[in-house]
């Protein structure tokens, strides 16, 4: 990349209509730090979780399905979904899960050498665990991973 990064922060804004039951799983079961919470009394609450590296994933329509078809079956997907790694996919699901999160898919080995399952958890979010079965080096020596740059 030539130029320097503008963006310094991705914050995911969720709607929690319980969100004592999102907060509950994102920060207690998940592990996700609470950096500030903010209150206007009433109802009125926000929790900001750190979730550690974000990055945002462009996905073409045909790549989408890819993925769906791969981690869910063939399942369809919602159009926005967010994926967190893990470093146990099979041992989070069962906890997720048995945490009130309802299974869409359970953990699969993907071809991209990752072991990924997916969930709708509390606030409606579908999201999928992945664990990386290889290192970055490793990956990188795979046909198909490259920046659209290197494909140029």
């Amino acid at each position: 990349m030539t130029n320097p990064p503008r963006i310094k922060q991705l914050r995911l804004v969720v709607e929690a209509e319980d969100f004592d039951e999102a907060l509950a799983f994102y920060r207690d079961l998940l592990g996700m730090p609470e950096l500030a919470a903010f209150s206007e009394g009433g109802d009125d609450r926000v929790a900001i979780l750190e979730a550690g590296r974000a990055t945002l994933e462009l996905a073409s329509p045909a790549h989408k399905e890819a993925i769906d078809r791969v981690e869910t079956d063939g399942l369809v997907g919602a159009p926005l979904r967010v994926a967190l790694e893990v470093e146990d996919t099979a041992a989070l699901t069962a906890e997720a899960a048995a945490s009130g999160a309802e299974l869409l898919a359970p953990p699969v080995e993907t071809p991209w050498r990752s072991l990924n399952s997916r969930l709708r958890a509390p606030a409606s979010l579908e999201i999928t665990f992945f664990q990386e079965l290889e290192d970055t080096e490793q990956r990188a020596a795979r046909p198909g991973f490259a920046t659209d740059e290197d494909r140029s």
